[in-house]
């Protein structure tokens, strides 16, 4: 054996300590362990997947089956499309979408452009009052959206922004929490780099552009993704500010579909429109998961 093969071997071992001589796992869970361990997750898989796998199956379910027989049958008898066909035919489902999909656009774009710069003056700058902006973000999380609701309203009605979707775009331009985010993210890059690029006469947006964008994308993903799955499932400010029906967001379309005749009396149409609302959610977030969890992670400067 050569020297080269050895030095390679023992490398790799020290390079992965939790490996035995055997090749074994000294953290390998007790018997107890192990069943608690997966316990946990179908817990978690029953209070968190269930109520979708739920609804799913109702709105596939035909008239004729009980829909809330126990235990609940997941897999329809008779599977029929009828129920969505019926929310197609009872709402402008594409359009209160569309809707949805520009307000989502918009806030993920505005947040992702304010709360970077925003970001980059809290946790890199020096300035007066600095602790005192940054209370009052933090104070901003502490209270309930149903506390500002009436006060957003009056100045969004002062606007002239009242029952349009630029109304219901603009309280969530920018949010709180995605500043903090991104003056997390900035306050990672390394002072040094930050000042020697000062030196060197590079101004604000330079620093932001060729220093500080290029290490915070992956948290800006994740502001983006909260921002979008925010004012996608957003549903008490559109219905507050918006009055007419053909200018509604999918969410409050689907709460006038269960206020209509048809579903009332047919909760199998309401759990297809819930489907239908949810779906773009779940693909989105599928797609977008390894760079949600990269985002998460990342910090630093890169090399």
């Amino acid at each position: 054996m050569s020297a080269t093969t050895t030095t390679k071997r023992t490398e790799m071992r020290q390079d992965r300590p939790w490996r035995t001589k055997g090749g074994g796992q000294v953290d390998k869970p007790t018997l107890a362990g192990f069943f608690g361990r997966y316990g946990l997750l179908i817990l978690l898989l029953i209070f968190a997947v269930f109520p979708f796998v739920w609804q799913l199956s109702t709105s596939l379910k035909s008239p004729t089956e009980d829909i809330y027989s126990f235990p609940p049958r997941l897999i329809p008898e008779e599977p029929t499309l009828a129920n969505y066909e019926a929310v197609l035919n009872t709402i402008p489902v594409l359009r209160y979408a569309y809707h949805s999909l520009v307000v989502g656009i918009a806030t993920v774009i505005t947040n992702t452009i304010f709360a970077t710069l925003a970001g980059y003056a809290l946790g890199t700058m020096n300035f007066r009052f600095k602790k005192t902006i940054f209370a009052l973000f933090l104070s901003t999380l502490l209270l309930p959206g149903e506390v500002t609701l009436t006060s957003q309203y009056l100045t969004v009605k002062s606007l002239g922004a009242a029952n349009t979707l630029v109304g219901v775009f603009l309280p969530g331009a920018i949010g709180a929490i995605n500043v903090l985010l991104m003056a997390t993210a900035c306050r990672a890059i390394p002072r040094d780099v930050l000042d020697a690029a000062t030196m060197d006469g590079a101004s604000t947006l330079q620093r932001i552009r060729h220093i500080v964008w290029p290490n915070v994308r992956g948290m800006v993903s994740v502001v983006g993704l909260f921002a979008f799955i925010g004012a996608w499932d957003d549903f008490l400010w559109p219905l507050v500010v918006l009055s007419d029906p053909e200018k509604y967001t999918l969410t409050v379309g689907m709460q006038y579909l269960q206020s209509s005749a048809l579903g009332a009396s047919n909760p199998r149409i309401v759990a297809a429109g819930t489907v239908i609302a949810l779906v773009p959610i779940i693909l989105l977030f599928a797609t977008m998961q390894k760079h949600f969890f990269k985002g998460v992670e990342e910090g630093g400067v890169k090399g």
